[in-house]
């Protein structure tokens, strides 16, 4: 998918044409722990919203500045990104404050971008404002308060391009310090039209999330999806999900969700919390697509949430097992809808040393991810020679396409070595090496580790 064949050429463009289109329809809507909902927004609202902000950010910053995004789960999160963007401002979400104190991370990635601009929400902004003053790339940055909106502006949004950046991810920096994924603009929508297609998705594909939105898999998969398909998306806080997970099964039902997924843990949590008294009157048979990525997905997982939920409904088929990081926009590869996840017994010794083989002794269950997405190549190559791998042999999982991102933000050496591999041989490249191990069988990507 090169620049010229993308659907739209920009997220505001993308925002705008949501905005003209479906004014009137439902866009996000935000839920409490109790399953009750406490704020929607129609796309056309979101679109005042983001403009409305976009008017203060452009009085404190120029184009090509950073705005860092300090918000707890809610619809204002999603506002203030739309309104960094209609103003040319970068936005980069960072980890929502726990108990008003923000993470170490938080510092890191503040010092690594240097933000012109904070926003957050006034019940933080005195707290949140003190927490790490007294250093330099702190105390430069000013403050608004997102949640007070003022009018909304004259100006039209900022016309952004394909390669513009729309936003910085970090990554986590528990092994090292968070490097900043520079995701543009066409990286997006290329990657969304992936997701489209691949998962199926349609203006009826609700979807239900408690996914944090500074998380890659929170922001692109949920948010940015359903208004790429101009369907409904439901969010739920994160911590309302730890403490009641049954809860997030409830909203789907009561939304008649098609779409809601998470990492591997969440399905273990629902599973592990099940009580039939909790479960009464849930209905899951409106829910054709439950997404497991972002963790290493695990057969037994699949097995048992199937069972437990099956009779509520939950057709098995609806469990899909993804691949995805930051450095690809998020999704590198997934199966078709209502396919049912291909699990693998292969021998233990023979994938330790790096075969895959059908195993007649102590088995290992691998679950497969799906395959390559349309418009992009997805291949395992030997990390150490660069020569692409045979089907079933174990090596580096690379990937190239229109949705791999740009690189690192102000980190040439770590994007050269991560994004700019080629094979052996060919020269064919660039690839993002993305440092997982998996191989490939019948089209199938099935993950085995970590290289580092």
């Amino acid at each position: 998918m090169t620049h010229h064949s993308l659907p739209f050429r920009s997220m505001t463009a993308l925002l705008r044409h949501r905005a003209e289109r479906q004014p009137a329809d439902p866009a996000y809507a935000f839920v409490n722990e109790y399953g009750e909902e406490e704020d929607r927004l129609t796309f056309a609202e979101l679109d005042r919203r983001a403009c409305a902000l976009a008017e203060r950010v452009r009085k404190r910053a120029r184009p090509g500045n950073r705005a860092l995004l300090i918000f707890p789960q809610g619809l204002d999160f999603i506002a203030a990104w739309f309104g960094c963007l209609y103003a040319g401002i970068i936005p980069v979400p960072v980890v929502s404050p726990k108990r008003n104190r923000l993470r170490h991370s938080t510092r890191a990635i503040v010092e690594d971008c240097r933000p012109a601009l904070a926003l957050t929400a006034t019940a933080l902004l005195d707290e949140v404002r003190g927490e790490f003053a007294g250093s330099p790339a702190w105390d430069a940055m000013g403050w608004i308060a997102a949640d007070r909106c003022g009018l909304p502006a004259a100006t039209p949004p900022h016309d952004a391009r394909p390669e513009d950046v729309a936003f910085l991810q970090y990554t986590s920096g528990s092994t090292s310090l968070p490097k900043g994924v520079m995701v543009g603009h066409g990286n997006l929508i290329a990657n969304l039209e992936m997701i489209r297609r691949t998962l199926g998705n349609s203006r009826n594909s609700t979807y239900v999330s408690w996914v944090p939105l500074y998380h890659d898999m929170g922001l692109i998969l949920n948010v940015l999806q359903t208004l790429y398909v101009g369907s409904l998306c439901v969010l739920m806080a994160p911590n309302g999900f730890m403490q009641r997970p049954l809860g997030w099964l409830r909203t789907i039902s009561n939304y008649r969700a098609e779409v809601a997924g998470a990492p591997n843990f969440a399905f273990d949590l629902c599973t592990a919390r099940h009580r039939a008294d909790a479960m009464e009157g849930v209905d899951l048979s409106c829910w054709k697509l439950a997404f497991n990525g972002a963790e290493p997905v695990r057969a037994d997982t699949i097995r048992t949430f199937a069972e437990t939920f099956a009779p509520y409904g939950l057709d098995a088929g609806a469990l899909y097992p993804c691949y995805g990081m930051a450095e690809g926009t998020l999704l590198l590869s997934g199966g078709r809808r209502a396919a049912s996840p291909a699990i693998r017994a292969v021998s233990r010794a023979a994938l330790q040393a790096g075969q895959a083989v059908p195993a007649i002794a102590a088995t290992q269950d691998v679950v497969g991810c799906g395959g390559e997405l349309p418009g992009e190549r997805l291949i395992i190559a030997d990390p150490q020679s660069g020569v692409e791998c045979s089907p079933g042999e174990v090596g580096e999982i690379w990937a190239a396409g229109p949705h791999i991102a740009q690189g690192y933000w102000n980190n040439p050496a770590a994007t050269r070595e991560t994004f700019q591999a080629r094979l052996a041989g060919s020269g064919e490249g660039p690839f993002l090496r993305t440092g997982d191990l998996g191989f490939l069988l019948d089209g199938e990507l099935f993950r085995a580790g970590r290289l580092k």
